[in-house]
């Protein structure tokens, strides 16, 4: 056959599975039967409508199951704002319209039995055909929690969550590849959510549309608002990071900077370049070692930098860096590069993070600085300068620091302390003795373990820093090199105390400032159904102040009252609503309250009564539907009642038909739950929870759950003689609680109150989340 005739003729038998394909076959309005200007209620009610009547299990039909697909298809489609949009004005949603489910699998037939390369097609919304320049950067939920959350108070993140079928990711594609290629290689951190298979981490991160950008440091979400090109990218990701990292240094003030060292315990690093900007990966740098250098900018083009370039000798066209420790007027170790790469620069500064003679200001430094041995070639021997502060000591100080810089090595770290400042350490090491008051010492010591186990041997005499004193000291190095057993005193200290902590008003000062930008942020940038919990409550407090103020404006103090009922009557009035409340079961109970307050969770309240929950308060949630909420919030009462009178408990109840996929979400979390199935499961709609009570700490977000007593549903479902519409006519006339199927119904919180005594007393299992999801 030639050639061109058997290209016509492969290209004829594309056509048929080609048209097939067509995306604008699927019109996810016509599967549900609504309008496009329907509301996302009425989309919602359709769908339930369509699902319950095509499930698999219940329609017998052979083209159910795919009938149902196309249902959730379409519903997962117009239930998201921006893939409902897409669809509005393209025609098209990147959902695979066009391919039902038996044309999808005809394709796929096609396309195996003919071998051909499908990447002819370019169709570039299914993730096989993605650049896989993302892949290396994937992030999963355990992943995120357990190292880039704490990553992220060494470098900052910039994190993107994308889906297969997002119209808009695409877009923005060119534009994020090439960012993340530059920030990574300037230290930056990269991640990537993909929505479709990291839910949960999507969620978290408060993720509700694709793509969303989003910057994560120091275990702080902030979201990216801004047109996404590369500037706005990077200028995103610099103002992520603190504003104080690096200063900038001119002739006045560069002898006070270098001379900081003796406050902050750091050695201080200066970069000269030539750039009028402090550069993103100096910055990033200095971020990264904040907890052990201080770092300083000198623009060499600015006038008033002529004495600091002269000074060190700079040569102003190529950028230098330098160390500066306890000498400021040569550096200790200095470094120029053409270009500062930043593994030149991790190099230098790992090698310089100490001074030569480290103050011990905390426990963290003790343990880096001296760490305890692995092994006998991996000893590491800490001398210990134990003096106080004030200048009767700066020539025992400088003696021991000019014998610390010139007997430098591998094995040894030179330390001092202020024995006034550390007590506990000092008295463990000099035993309280008398020859040591009011002078210096030196001790040798070595970390035997993390519980503070220390071998030591201390110098006979106090230091004075004389050539005596050096020589004695040199010529114990000397004999602790062939003779580890020279260290033969053992002692367990305590840890140390952190100096540089900074003190209660000052880190309560700055929480509050976080605090106050995270609502500042958020009050901006969240959409209108996140803040309409807040807006609700807001306008409440409003209408229930000017409402107050109006009745006492118009009210006339002259007007005669009605006198309040006597005690006799108020009691009767608690007595009868007692017992119509929880009938005649509770006249045996002494509660301290007259009634069960329990409210319906809904959106409105869902922020007050969980999210921000008071500390040490928990709600009590009951979940019901609509055909079982009178008998079992009268028998939830009845259980609940005599732990009314703790001010910490809150009683609310929750619609299993309005908040399903809130209750599935949560109960993934519970370890000896039932897996809860996808929403394409056959069986997701027959998964029964009412009887289910969670007792919520929305402050520690966690929950513990209690399961409906099995016995009494088994015992109470034979002898059910109402059906369905029996019931919610019984319901209405108000006999809801004589017939045997109620009665199997109440059972279902048969020991609930032995489980509210465990509650109170601790002993329930706890199941922790992440964050509370929202409640639709």
């Amino acid at each position: 056959m030639e050639p061109g005739r058997a290209g016509w003729l492969l290209l004829l038998l594309l056509l048929p599975a080609l048209g097939a394909a067509a995306p604008g076959e699927f019109d996810p309005y016509r599967v549900l039967g609504v309008g496009r200007s329907s509301s996302q209620a009425d989309i919602k009610k359709a769908y339930k409508r369509l699902a319950r009547e095509w499930h698999p299990d219940k329609n017998k039909d052979p083209g159910a199951e795919d009938k149902f697909i196309q249902i959730s298809k379409a519903y997962e489609i117009l239930s998201n704002e921006e893939k409902r949009a897409n669809f509005d004005r393209y025609g098209d949603a990147g959902e695979s319209q066009g391919f039902s489910q038996q044309q999808h699998r005809q394709f796929h037939r096609f396309h195996d039995g003919f071998y051909f390369d499908e990447s002819f097609f370019h169709f570039p919304f299914n993730s096989e055909r993605r650049d896989t320049s993302d892949e290396k950067y994937l992030l999963h939920f355990s992943h995120y929690i357990n190292e880039i959350v704490p990553d992220s108070f060494k470098k900052p993140y910039l994190i993107k969550i994308t889906s297969d079928w997002c119209f808009s990711c695409i877009h923005i594609e060119p534009v994020w590849k090439e960012v993340a290629q530059e920030l990574e290689a300037l230290g930056a951190g990269i991640g990537v959510v993909h929505a479709g298979y990291e839910r949960r981490l999507a969620h978290h991160l408060g993720a509700h549309s694709t793509p969303t950008l989003l910057g994560l440091i120091n275990g702080k979400i902030t979201f990216f608002h801004n047109a996404v090109v590369r500037e706005n990218l990077r200028q995103f990701v610099e103002n992520l990071l603190p504003g104080n990292l690096v200063e900038k240094i001119t002739d006045k003030n560069y002898i006070r900077f270098l001379s900081h060292w003796r406050k902050d315990n750091k050695p201080h690093v200066l970069l000269f370049d030539h750039m009028p900007v402090v550069p993103l990966l100096y910055k990033l740098t200095a971020f990264a070692y904040r907890d052990y250098l201080s770092f300083g900018y000198v623009y060499v083009g600015l006038r008033g930098t002529e004495e600091l370039s002269s000074q060190y000798n700079i040569n102003v066209y190529t950028p230098t860096m330098m160390i500066f420790k306890e000498h400021i007027d040569r550096p200790a170790d200095v470094v120029q590069a053409r270009e500062m790469k930043k593994q030149l620069i991790d190099d230098f500064l790992s090698q310089n993070k100490f001074l030569m003679v480290a103050r011990l200001t905390s426990q963290r430094l003790f343990q880096e600085l001296c760490p305890v041995k692995k092994s006998h070639r991996q000893r590491k021997y800490c001398v210990v300068l134990l003096t106080e502060e004030g200048e009767k000591f700066a020539e025992a100080y400088e003696a021991f620091l000019t014998f610390a810089v010139a007997n430098t090595k591998d094995t040894l770290r030179f330390v001092h302390i202020y024995s006034d400042r550390q007590l506990e350490f000092a008295d463990a090491l000099l035993m309280d003795e008398e020859k040591y008051h009011g002078r210096s010492a030196v001790v040798i010591l070595e970390r035997r373990n993390n519980a503070g186990k220390i071998a030591y041997k201390a110098l006979e005499e106090a230091w004075q820093g004389s050539k005596e004193d050096s020589f004695i000291l040199l010529d114990l190095l000397d004999q602790l090199r062939t003779d580890p057993g020279l260290l033969s005193s053992e002692t367990v200290v305590a840890d140390l105390n952190d100096e540089l902590a900074p003190m209660f008003l000052i880190r309560w000062f700055y929480s509050t400032v976080d605090y106050i930008s995270d609502w500042w942020d958020s009050l901006f940038h969240s959409n209108w159904r996140e803040m309409m919990p807040l807006l609700s409550l807001l306008f409440s407090a409003l209408f229930i102040l000017f409402g107050t103020v109006i009745v006492q404006a118009f009210s006339d103090s002259s007007d005669t009252r009605d006198t309040p009922p006597s005690g006799k009557e108020e009691t009767a009035t608690k007595t009868e609503k007692n017992d119509t409340s929880f009938n005649k079961e509770s006249n045996s109970r002494i509660p301290k309250k007259s009634f069960v307050e329990v409210t319906e969770l809904t959106d409105i309240n869902y922020t007050s009564n969980l999210v921000r929950l008071r500390p040490g308060h928990m709600n009590v949630v009951l979940i019901l539907s609509n055909s079982t909420k009178t008998p079992l919030l009268q028998k939830f009462a009845l259980e609940v009642y005599m732990f009314t009178g703790s001010s910490s408990l809150h009683f609310s109840f929750l619609s299993l038909d309005k908040h399903r996929e809130w209750l599935e979400y949560l109960l993934e979390f519970a370890q000896d739950a039932a897996p809860i199935p996808n929403q394409y499961d056959k069986h997701f709609l027959e998964r029964d929870y009412t009887g289910y009570v969670l007792a919520l700490n929305g402050h520690k977000k966690y929950f513990c759950l209690f399961k409906p007593h099995r016995s009494g549903d088994e015992g109470g479902t034979s002898g059910s003689c109402e059906d369905y519409d029996a019931l919610q006519h019984a319901e209405a006339r108000g006999k809801s609680s004589c017939s045997p199927g109620s009665r199997s119904i109440k059972n279902k919180l048969h020991k609930l109150s032995f489980w509210m005594e465990r509650l109170l007393e601790g002993s329930l299992q706890r199941f922790y989340i992440p964050s509370w999801p929202t409640l639709d």
